[in-house]
């Protein structure tokens, strides 16, 4: 029985509620509903289903007499023919079978985000005729595309981009795509196609949006006038290796709103006409090689009457000059990132004009001046990096009051604090940030209530900030269970951390440099970094550290005040890479489980009262590289087991002065061919010197074994918190930083006898050699002259007889010798570096040596009248003498002569030098800048 019309207002309600009802069902329920698919097309459907291969019952709707219910299929209302099939993400793989072909009115086909193995596009794609929107981004295909796709006219949309296996030798077939809007082929591989995809590219009138990042692009056609893409509003080429300066005809390009050229090798300067594309919402022209200042590009832009300008990426170029004033009138401004570029003055006042800026990136520039107090009126500023710079001046509360989104604020100056933060002690801030870097910047002395009341901190660095105050625990207590980053080294924070520490997230934690009293905490973490040193932690290292803290990479506690046993827990910590306990109160014997911990490549134990001997697990570990364990108790002989490495150990660096070893130095110790330093001075060592230490090639050959990841972890992370005594130049020198750089052999106070192995003599780049006070014995070898980089050589205090060798007088860079008490004999040789160590002590204790600097002259000196091959020497410095002074007047006047006298040859010259000397400057200056950045984000 139908509803008839009636005047009845529960009918006329009844009527519209069954109207709604259907209203509702029809938005939000299949929009095909009432409507079955075409039995013909259900049926390819399924067979097109059987080709796929579908490992997470994605498709498994796809049952009973209506398609148009389908998961992922939609059909037209009134024909029930499919126009939609919309398979994105579903995971399916296999085969795309023609089938597709049947449905005639398919308008809509997406395959997105699914993996079919390599497979090149089908070919038949090219037959849907009726398509208007192909998108196969990131579907797993490769191989070529096949030009067929160029045959769907009606195409508005085709994205094949994120198919890293795609390439296409031509481009020709997009004319064919005469209704193309949006076309995507970013990491397509166009290499082949070279410089003719923009030709291409411009038969594209309707083209609204072209995406071609990572497309091994290298160059674009300059020659072109103009281009027909007057409808582009998004260009997106970044990641490309394009070299060229940014072309005249982007200026075309009126309706542009994302230009994005980012990491590409464009160069020259930012052309002023940019500033003219006013539509412009997103300029990302970062990673690249422009030069030159931004002043005009940012007065254009000022000009524009509707400047829609949200967000400006420069970072990572040349660009000089100060930041103009007219940045300030990109009020719509939301990012700007200007990071690693040579900018320099202050942040402009009108700054403060930007009302809605969210990020500002200053980092890694040369800005010297100060912060205005309009920065305070950047209400929705969220982040703010300045780091490394040499920001100065004074931050007070107007700098801060008011930027309550504020959520990650990074600032770094160099040491001189040049950059104050003159806040009320007592002051509380309206933000609460997650990140905090504060680097070089005078905070101090008190430790300020706006950095305590900071309760959502996760990554916090306050270094070097002339804090001299006491913390309570309580607050370490809270930090370190919210944060996974903690350093807080160079200050003279005084305090006693909690006894306990249990966190899941932390993985860093630098208090070094403090003055942090009692025990080191049970620390329950999976962090990886924990650096301690230098400061007055006693007791004793926790038994069960390796249990607690499974996952630490590097442990540094030297210099304090701790007592005890190594714990053989440590053992445990599988990844342990630096181990660094020296200075302290240690005693005991080290731990024997040294053969588990496989990847440790620094343990420096050393000036402590350890004894025992040392354990042969030790040093037989394949990736150490220093191994210090001087100044201690050591007894015993040098553990060198038999080879247990497929590669040539790395060991760089092997001190163990100091001690009361005794033996014989091992045989083995000659594997070790990457030796740089070998100071085994101070100890009961008998028997000879290995002949076979020519086999120390890195210091045969001044090569290094080390590739880049590990030299960067090792000065980063461990060499410039490690020191070394060294005996050189007659006194105990202190290496830190340059711990790498010394190549010295110290086997000095010891027993040692025999004779001076020949073969020390090849190790070419040794600059330090110490033999003293041994039983050696025999004569000083003549190739000594052959360690052309000695700069010191004692081998005094021993039983060397016979002559001083003649070739002792070509090293020219020594600085430092020391023959004394020694059974030497006949005249010291003289001439080049010899004349300057004129010190008679340098050869006391040798009765039978004469000649300078001894009073003692040999037989012969006296009265003895000049050979005829002395004068004509003399004669020979004369002539010597005059040629020199000839060429000299010849050459200098030959040219200056020349530039004095003519005036465009002068010009041209001093314009080459001029342009020569700031090349050099700038390539100086980014060398330093690129360093810095990496230093310090390596120990951020």
């Amino acid at each position: 029985m139908g509803i008839r019309h009636s005047n009845n207002p529960c009918s006329s309600l009844l009527l519209c509620f069954v109207v709604l009802l259907l209203l509702v069902s029809s938005c939000l329920g299949n929009s095909n509903v009432g409507v079955r698919c075409m039995e013909s097309e259900r049926q390819q459907l399924l067979d097109f289903k059987e080709g796929l291969m579908d490992p997470f019952g994605r498709l498994s709707s796809w049952v009973g007499l209506d398609c148009c219910k389908w998961q992922g299929v939609r059909c037209k209302n009134r024909t029930g023919h499919v126009t939609v099939l919309n398979l994105q993400n579903y995971h399916l793989g296999g085969t795309i079978k023609p089938s597709l072909l049947h449905l005639k009115h398919l308008t809509h086909l997406n395959l997105a985000e699914n993996f079919f193995g390599g497979t090149q596009i089908p070919k038949f794609l090219g037959m849907l005729n009726n398509l208007r929107y192909l998108d196969l981004y990131s579907s797993g295909y490769g191989g070529e595309i096949p030009p067929h796709l160029g045959n769907l006219s009606h195409l508005q949309v085709l994205y094949l981009g994120g198919n890293f296996g795609l390439r296409a030798e031509s481009l020709v077939w997009l004319s064919g795509l005469s209704s193309l809007e949006s076309l995507d082929l970013g990491r397509v591989d166009l290499y082949d196609v070279r410089g003719s995809w923009l030709k291409a590219v411009n038969m594209l009138p309707s083209l609204v949006r072209l995406y071609l990042e990572g497309c091994q692009l290298k160059s674009l056609d300059l020659t072109l006038p103009s281009l027909n893409l007057t409808s582009l509003e998004v260009l997106d080429l970044f990641d490309n290796p394009i070299k060229s300066p940014l072309p005249h005809w982007f200026s075309n390009l009126t309706n542009l709103q994302v230009l994005d050229l980012r990491s590409n090798n464009f160069y020259g300067s930012i052309p002023f006409w940019i500033g003219s594309l006013c539509k412009l919402r997103i300029l990302r022209l970062n990673s690249n090689r422009l030069h030159g200042g931004i002043m005009g590009v940012f007065d254009r832009f000022s000009a524009c009457q509707n400047n829609s300008l949200e967000i400006l990426y420069l970072g990572g170029n040349y660009l000089v000059g100060s930041l103009p004033q007219s940045l300030g009138a990109l009020r719509n401004l939301q990012e700007l990132d200007l990071n690693t570029n040579f900018f320099w003055g202050s942040i402009p006042a009108s700054i403060g004009n930007l009302s809605s800026l969210e990020l500002l990136e200053l980092s890694d520039n040369n800005f010297n001046g100060t912060i205005p107090e309009s920065f305070g009126r950047l209400a929705k500023l969220s982040t703010v990096s300045l780091v490394s710079n040499q920001m100065e001046g004074v931050l007070t509360e107007t700098h801060l009051a008011n930027l309550t989104r504020l959520d990650a604020f990074r600032l770094t100056t160099y040491h001189n604090k040049s950059l104050v933060f003159n806040l009320k002690h007592d002051w509380v801030p309206p933000f609460r940030l997650t990140t905090l870097v504060l680097i070089n910047c005078l905070i101090g002395p008190s430790f300020p209530v706006w950095l305590l009341v900071q309760t959502n901190l996760s990554y916090v660095i306050v270094s070097n900030a002339g804090i001299s105050d006491i913390v309570e625990e309580e607050w370490f207590a809270r930090l370190f269970s919210s944060c996974w980053f903690v350093d807080l080294s160079n200050n003279s924070i005084t305090a006693k951390l909690p006894p306990r520490i249990y966190s899941e997230m932390l993985e860093k934690v630098d208090l070094s440099r403090n003055n942090f009293v009692g025990q080191i905490p049970l620390w329950e973490t999976n962090a990886t970094q924990l650096y301690l040193q230098r400061n007055s932690f006693s007791g004793s290292i926790p038994e069960n550290i390796g249990e607690l803290m499974p996952r630490l990479k590097t442990f540094f506690v030297s210099r304090n005040q701790i007592s005890g046993r190594l714990p053989s827990s440590i053992c445990k910590m599988m990844g342990l890479k630096f181990l660094s306990v020296s200075h302290n109160r240690l005693s005991g014997q080290l731990p024997y489980c040294w053969n588990k911990l496989r990847s440790l490549k620094v343990v420096d134990a050393s000036n402590n009262s350890l004894s025992g001997e040392i354990p042969s697990s030790l040093t037989s570990l394949c990736h150490l590289i220093l191994l210090m364990l001087g100044d201690n108790n050591l007894h015993g002989d040098i553990p060198f087991p038999p080879n247990s490495c497929r590669q040539v150990p790395l060991l760089y660096i092997l001190q163990l002065r100091s001690n009361l070893l005794g033996g014989n130095i091992p045989e083995e110790i000659c594997r070790l061919s990457n030796m740089r330093s070998l100071d085994l001075s101070n100890n009961h060592l008998i028997g000879s010197i290995p002949k076979c230490l020519y086999n120390f090639t890195a210091l045969k050959y001044g090569n290094s074994s080390l590739d880049y990841e590990e030299l960067f972890d090792l000065q980063d992370g461990t060499i410039n918190e490690q020191t070394m005594l060294v005996g050189t130049k007659g006194r105990e020198l202190e290496y830190s930083r340059t711990l790498l750089e010394v190549k010295n052999i110290d086997l000095s106070e010891n027993n040692l006898i025999g004779e001076f192995p020949k073969g020390i003599c090849r190790l070419a780049f040794l600059d330090t050699l110490n033999l003293s006070t041994n039983y050696l014995s025999g004569s000083i070898p003549d190739n000594i002259g052959d360690m052309r980089w000695l700069e010191s050589l004692d081998l005094s205090v021993n039983k060397f007889s016979g002559p001083i060798p003649s070739s002792l007088s070509s090293l020219t860079l020594l600085n430092h010798l020391k023959l004394s008490y020694n059974n030497l004999s006949g005249r010291i040789p003289t001439g080049y570096q010899l004349q300057t160590l004129n010190d008679s002590s340098n050869y006391q204790g040798n009765p039978l040596l004469c000649g300078v600097p001894l009073l003692t002259r040999c037989p012969g000196d006296i009265n003895s009248p000049p050979t005829p091959s002395s004068l004509g020497g003399s004669k020979d410095k004369l002539w010597l003498y005059l040629s020199i002074a000839m060429g000299y007047i010849v050459g200098f006047w030959g040219v200056c002569g020349t530039l004095v006298m003519k005036e465009s040859w002068r010009q041209a010259y001093f314009r080459y030098v001029d342009e020569l000397k700031e090349k050099l400057l700038l390539w100086i200056a980014l060398t330093i800048a690129r360093s810095r950045r990496m230093i310090e984000k390596g120990n951020n």
